[in-house]
């Protein structure tokens, strides 16, 4: 079973230092059919206007990743780290116990646009973490690169979570195929571009919420970036 899930149904937010779109409930957005799928509880698609952000706030028991599509993210936290976050990179932030952070976009004149994922971990109370990798355009063009996992494989940041983050890009006969253990959903983000996900065209801002299939196939690609979320069916 696949189910389309259009960018203009997803709810929305413009506070006008932030612009916000959330694939599932979230602040102020509630729709009881969209409260999260599996694990993945939070698709935020963020626009963060010059020298504004979000100011120190705390976090528990949440894995949070940071994913960046243009600007800057600037962060700071309880643990110490004072990072930069350009597109590219993929941060994890294993909130745990309990962690403070901020994140801001110090640019004069660029807005920061990225998307902030949370994922219910399967471990609570734990030390939080944190850590930030960059993964190159060549590493995901024409193939899905695994950047978070539970078990760091193929060098991707580690979270505490019974699901699996994929991105790629695609164009033209570019193509992949993720093969689905029974009884394992699949998410599929359209960040950017167009996609074909097994035979259904998604548009930027698109995602497919796929259940009982074998496989995630992704196609006819134009100028696509995407995010695959490989999820336990929880």
């Amino acid at each position: 079973m696949l189910i389309l899930r259009k960018s203009e149904d997803r709810g929305h937010a413009n506070h006008g230092w932030l612009d916000s779109h959330h694939s599932f409930s979230f602040a102020g957005y509630y729709d009881p059919d969209h409260m999260g799928f599996g694990p993945l509880r939070v698709i935020n698609e963020d626009r963060i206007a010059p020298g504004t952000g979000f100011g120190t706030h705390g976090h528990r028991d949440m894995e949070i990743i940071s994913y960046v599509l243009q600007g800057n993210l600037a962060h700071k936290d309880s643990m110490g780290n004072v990072k930069g976050i350009p597109p590219g990179d993929v941060q994890r932030m294993s909130a745990g116990s309990g962690v403070m952070h901020s994140e801001f976009n110090h640019a004069p004149d660029q807005v920061t646009h990225f998307l902030q994922i949370w994922i219910e971990p399967n471990v609570r109370g734990i030390a939080p973490s944190y850590e930030q990798k960059s993964f190159a355009d060549a590493e995901k063009r024409g193939r899905l690169r695994l950047v978070a996992a539970p078990d760091a494989a193929e060098g991707a940041v580690t979270i505490h979570a019974d699901a699996r983050v994929y991105a790629g890009l695609f164009s033209g006969d570019e193509s992949a195929r993720l093969a689905l253990p029974s009884g394992r959903k699949a998410y599929v983000h359209l960040v950017r571009g167009e996609l074909s996900v097994n035979g259904l065209p998604l548009r930027a801002g698109d995602a497919a919420k796929l259940e009982a299939e074998a496989a995630v196939e992704l196609s006819h690609g134009r100028d696509a970036e995407v995010l695959v979320f490989d999820l336990a069916p929880v």
